[in-house]
């Protein structure tokens, strides 16, 4: 029986074809799958996402309502409330020793997914090209094939059991039409906190290539074993001139609903982003920027208790998969990921993954879906504490195990 509406769908016309390029995320495409399975009365447990599972602080919640009550529900400023950008200086300063004025040189977005996306507008055309390291979130991609670019991997390697992203490799992958070069640090998905030293080499390289520094530092505030967030920015005055940081609120507060994250870079770079920016967005809601601002000036006990929390979880993550033959769970120094080395078992990471998801019923990513450096990989995420850590840890050991040769 054809449906009435299917001959309208043929006479759609063409759509543009930058669309083509673009793919789902590989976290879309697996939770697709896993409610199939679930739909089929299958129960699982999901080690994958970098959603934390704490509630957001009680004092953010009741700004949030406070400026409710108050009737702060109109548009906000579109370059963000005056108040949020203030306390995003006053943060800058603080933990990262960094100056920003907040007038001219700091952009409130929906999310750092928001502010990637319109950095990257104003910093890439057709053909342009973005240095990546490989592997690497892979949600990047698509933003950057959205205006016209075209991502470059950059091969990373993993010494002393860390992933490094080393000159050679960047001066092996650049051409005369790279204009980007991506950062991520603490690095989603292997865990490593860029030292000093590595960041001066990478800023070097940029300057020598003439390259703007997209650093994402989302998850700078869940560092472990005393390691310290940098900011590429910070190392010299000509790093912060060529650097457009992005962050957010939503792992360091638990605020991943909430959609607020800004951006902060020299002036010229901002101002052609607030436009790029008022093409689609107003910004976050006031009263969520009024909550983001109150969550930045309060007491930050909250986030060093959510640190410390964090790394008893990675602990256990690794722990529980020490001895395991033919597996190796490599220790993050940040973030909410643990790599996991599944090379020895003789099969491919998304096999793994496939293995795990429908015989035993947990949830993982394939380090493949994050570039070809992370086969032989699986990222496994302790952002979920508690009963399905505990759990999913068991199911995980347990499918490893039926999977040595």
């Amino acid at each position: 029986m054809r449906l009435p509406f299917q001959d309208e769908l043929r006479r759609v016309p063409p759509l543009a074809g930058r669309v083509a390029g673009l793919r789902p995320t590989t976290v879309n495409l697996v939770m697709a799958e896993a409610r199939q399975l679930q739909k089929e009365g299958r129960s699982l447990l999901s080690l994958m996402r970098g959603q934390p599972d704490t509630p957001t602080p009680a004092p953010i919640v009741e700004a949030a309502c406070r400026a409710l009550r108050d009737g702060r529900t109109g548009y906000p400023d579109n370059q963000g409330e005056p108040a949020l950008r203030e306390a995003i200086a006053e943060k800058l300063t603080r933990d990262n020793g960094l100056s920003f004025h907040p007038a001219t040189e700091i952009l409130v977005t929906d999310g750092a997914t928001g502010g990637i996306s319109t950095a990257l507008a104003v910093l890439i055309g057709p053909g342009d090209e973005v240095l990546l390291p490989d592997p690497v979130y892979d949600a990047y991609n698509g933003p950057i094939t959205l205006w016209g670019g075209r991502p470059l991997p950059v091969r990373s390697i993993v010494r002393d059991g860390r992933f490094v992203l080393g000159r050679a490799a960047l001066e092996a992958a650049v051409t005369p039409r790279t204009r980007v070069l991506l950062l991520n640090t603490p690095w989603n998905p292997v865990g490593t906190v860029l030292a000093r030293a590595e960041l001066q080499e990478l800023m070097d390289f940029a300057e020598q290539r003439d390259l703007f520094v997209l650093s994402d530092e989302i998850y700078e505030a869940l560092v472990y074993d005393g390691q310290r967030h940098l900011s590429p920015a910070s190392l010299a005055p000509a790093a912060r001139g060529r650097t457009i940081l992005v962050n957010s609120l939503s792992k360091t507060y638990a605020m991943t609903g909430w959609r607020v994250g800004y951006c902060a870079g020299p002036a010229e770079v901002v101002r052609a982003m607030l436009l790029a920016l008022q093409q689609s967005s107003r910004g976050p809601a006031t009263f969520v920027q009024d909550a983001a601002a109150c969550a930045l000036r309060s007491d930050q006990e909250c986030v060093r208790r959510m640190a410390a929390e964090y790394q008893a979880r990675r602990d256990l993550v690794v722990g529980r998969l020490r001895g395991l033959p033919g597996v190796e769970a490599l220790v993050p120094e940040g973030g909410l990921f643990v790599m996991v080395d599944v090379r020895q078992l003789g099969r491919s990471s998304d096999e793994v993954r496939r293995f795990l998801l429908h015989e035993t019923g947990v949830i993982v990513l394939h380090g493949s879906a994050f570039g070809p450096g992370g086969e032989g990989m699986l990222r496994v995420s302790f952002a979920a504490g508690g009963e399905t850590l505990e759990r999913g840890l068991e199911r995980l050991r347990d499918g490893l195990l039926r999977l040595v040769v």
